[in-house]
């Protein structure tokens, strides 16, 4: 069995951070989310992986390598134009040949792998088999419909009345059956040749497509409200591990893991928090699910809930909560200066203005 794992794709509901960085390599719990993918896969016994990369190409390869880090042997994909998860097939055929494999998008989070979910495909070994979550708005999935015995009846992309609550998490299973489908359907009205419609195309031809309905944690790490709440879930399962220098008047409370070559002076820092190697913490708070990557800087500042990339720095700035900050971020008062209004106003204008 092969793994098929997609990390092209533009990132536009991370942007900025996105303008200069994978969606795939934001880090949460100061990892790449990408990573936690190809560790599951490798913990399923998979070890032949293939990666579509697009225009952030580069950078993936530079992250992964050739994959001996976690323990499998990587392929890369090149898709010039993001076409569709069923065009991400369509162009990997030479790669997947004649096996069965797993398609896994490479910005979702599964806590607890896809160990059971392969084992069970390899057992029943449907033509497809896919895997569902509900969802409170459904309008921003595939949504899928069943019948009275769980059966999968149809499926349907991003609808705008859906027939169901179920949405497809980004994990499916396929046999070579699925190459015919990407091959026989057209594309949708947003140019793209969907999954949802391959899918479709294998049950109206009586093949089955076989389902799973998790209530475990699931997440497609596509915004900034879902990267913070993943990085929330990961830090919950912290190990703590104290690894760099703290002082005697700093505070350490729960679940915290600090890196090599770290220094926390003077501070508080509750956990379930992360302090990357080589970070500087001083004089500051650092609350509850927070991750702060290597090499950073917080001086006379508050944190929480918030994850910071690599290099940057927060100096003097107060309070800060619910934030994503890039790479290379200087974050620091701003002047104090008069505050002032000013008017530009039409004839017989009427303006009121808090004092």
């Amino acid at each position: 069995m092969k793994a098929l794992v997609l990390s092209g794709g533009a990132g536009t509901r991370l942007r900025p951070i996105t303008h200069t960085s994978a969606k795939q390599l934001v880090p949460v719990a100061n990892k790449p989310v990408l990573f936690y993918g190809l560790e599951s896969i490798a913990a399923a016994g998979i070890t032949e992986v293939g990666i579509v990369v697009g225009d952030t190409a580069q950078e993936i390869r530079a992250a992964v390598g050739d994959g001996s880090r976690f323990g499998i042997d990587v392929s890369y994909i090149r898709q010039e134009v993001p076409l569709g998860l069923a065009h991400a097939v369509l162009i990997s055929r030479d790669f997947l040949g004649d096996q069965d494999f797993v398609m896994y998008l490479g910005d979702n989070f599964i806590v607890g792998g896809i160990t059971a979910l392969v084992e069970e495909f390899r057992e029943q070994r449907p033509d497809a088999q896919i895997l569902l979550t509900k969802v409170p708005d459904p309008r921003s999935f595939g949504v899928a419909e069943l019948d009275d015995e769980g059966q999968v009846v149809r499926l349907e992309e991003k609808p705008s009345q859906p027939r169901s609550d179920l949405a497809l998490v980004g994990v499916y299973l396929f046999t070579p059956a699925v190459h015919e489908a990407v091959r026989s359907i057209s594309p949708s009205a947003r140019g793209e040749l969907e999954i949802t419609h391959a899918l479709q195309w294998l049950i109206d031809g009586d093949r089955r497509v076989a389902s799973t309905i998790i209530d475990g944690y699931w997440k497609d790490t596509g915004n900034v409200a879902d990267m913070l709440e993943v990085n929330r879930s990961v830090l919950e399962r912290l190990t703590p591990k104290h690894e760099g220098s703290v002082d005697d008047l700093t505070e350490i409370i729960g679940r915290v893991r600090i890196g090599p070559g770290a220094t926390v002076r003077a501070s508080r820092i509750m956990g379930p928090a992360v302090i990357g190697p080589g970070t500087v913490v001083e004089r500051s708070y650092i609350g509850p699910s927070t991750s702060i990557a290597e090499n950073c800087r917080v001086t006379d500042s508050e944190i929480e809930y918030s994850i910071v990339l690599s290099g940057s720095s927060l100096e003097g700035v107060g309070r800060v909560e619910a934030s994503l900050i890039g790479r290379d971020v200087e974050i620091t008062p701003a002047p104090n200066i008069p505050a002032a209004h000013r008017l530009v106003l039409g004839d017989h204008s009427r303006v009121q203005i808090s004092g």
